[in-house]
């Protein structure tokens, strides 16, 4: 349906960008690098643009990969339900779903 992918999408954007909509994690990887390092990492995932078929197969950017400073970062946006104990029953709906956006090193994918 095209009208769900396109409000998954504005969702995902929206948290992706601002950093608001759902709650944003890093992994200890990511912790543990230099703040400066960091920043340039969080700068780099919310302006990233380069979907394509290939990285974003469903077209709601919920996947992203950069390479800073020698590290490949990978970002992805899950769906959950609002107590985030199971999957959302619908993307489209931020009232069912509490999306989280994780930052990760490639490594600990």
């Amino acid at each position: 349906m095209p009208d769900t992918t396109t409000r998954i999408r504005a969702l995902n954007d929206r948290l992706r960008t601002t950093f608001r909509g759902g709650r944003v994690l890093i992994t200890d990887g990511i912790d543990q690098l230099d703040v400066v390092i960091k920043s340039a990492i969080f700068a780099r995932v919310r302006t990233f643009q380069e979907f394509s078929a290939r990285n974003d197969p469903y077209d709601e950017h919920d996947f992203g990969s950069i390479d800073i400073d020698g590290y490949k970062i990978f970002w992805k946006v899950d769906y959950y339900d609002p107590t985030r104990s199971a999957g959302s029953e619908d993307p489209a709906d931020e009232t069912k779903t509490c999306r989280v956006l994780t930052i990760m090193l490639a490594q600990e994918y």
